[in-house]
């Protein structure tokens, strides 16, 4: 087995999105604009209803996939083909959007804490225009493994330690996986070569990967290799972990359109203006 090693180390960005819901933005900003597919990755966390109360109304998407995943708090999503469902902490959303849709996702609460991360993962040009679909993930639907003392890995996307998450029929053959250690646990993760790789330290002290270290609040991007070394020496952590086979083909991307072609963009505005989303 060859380990991984830490490549580049990001912090986030305070930024806000929808209505002006405050995040920090990991990729997706001048320090790591994209890692083929992760188009771009938020994180969000507040215990103040008046930094997400006004939610996401209704936008379009088209060319990519969205994956929201709950840590805490209750967020509704509804789009223009009548589709709705409720994410609640704990669980998930993989939606591909396809040939284009337009959606909302609106908080179910006015106070107390909504957490989570939005992970945009790309389409490949052959299946951009493909039909919208949602895999809505309930908590109870992610399987919860404990493959070594003191780990805790909750497996929403991929296999690992013989846990197969419930996303299924991704292009880009993804592993998402949220992971916690306590203080002096190791564990040992295996990757496909071929894969992209970023880990993300969210809770706790830092973390040790590889031959390097991870503050909390930093996104790490993963080298080449098939497996990965994780260990909590100063104190618990909690980290998301993200893997996925790289398209290598051009991205043309505004705003909530990606695609291949400046003039793929130009359809898309056009088909959103008509109404054809």
């Amino acid at each position: 087995m060859t380990p991984r090693t830490l490549t580049h180390r990001v912090r986030g960005l305070p930024t806000h999105d929808g209505a002006g819901v405050r995040l920090t933005r990991l990729i997706g900003q001048p320090a790591l604009e994209m890692l083929d597919p992760f188009l771009l990755l938020d994180a969000f966390g507040s215990d103040r209803g008046s930094d997400y109360i006004a939610g996401f109304p209704d936008h379009p998407h088209r060319g990519f996939e969205t994956v929201t995943y709950m840590l805490a708090g209750r967020m509704r999503h509804r789009d223009n083909h009548g589709n709705g469902g409720l994410l609640e902490a704990g669980g998930a959303q993989w939606m591909t959007a396809g040939r284009g849709l337009v959606h909302s996702e609106m908080p179910e609460q006015t106070e107390g804490e909504m957490r989570g991360f939005q992970l945009w993962v790309n389409l490949p040009a052959a299946h951009k225009m493909m039909p919208p679909r949602y895999q809505d993930i309930a908590p109870t639907q992610i399987p919860e493994v404990e493959p070594a003392p003191g780990t805790r890995v909750r497996v929403v996307a991929g296999e690992a330690f013989g846990a197969q998450g419930p996303v299924q029929g991704i292009l880009t053959a993804p592993l998402f996986v949220d992971i916690a250690l306590a203080q002096d646990a190791r564990l040992a993760l295996a990757l496909p070569a071929a894969h992209a790789a970023f880990a993300y330290v969210f809770e706790g002290d830092g973390l040790a990967l590889g031959d390097g270290l991870l503050a909390r609040g930093e996104l790490g991007v993963l080298g080449a290799g098939d497996t990965v070394a994780l260990a909590a020496p100063q104190g618990a952590a909690r980290l998301i972990l993200a893997a996925a086979a790289p398209l290598h083909e051009p991205v043309a991307r505004w705003g909530p359109f990606v695609m291949n072609t400046p003039q793929q963009i130009e359809q898309a505005l056009s088909d959103y203006r008509a109404g054809r989303l």
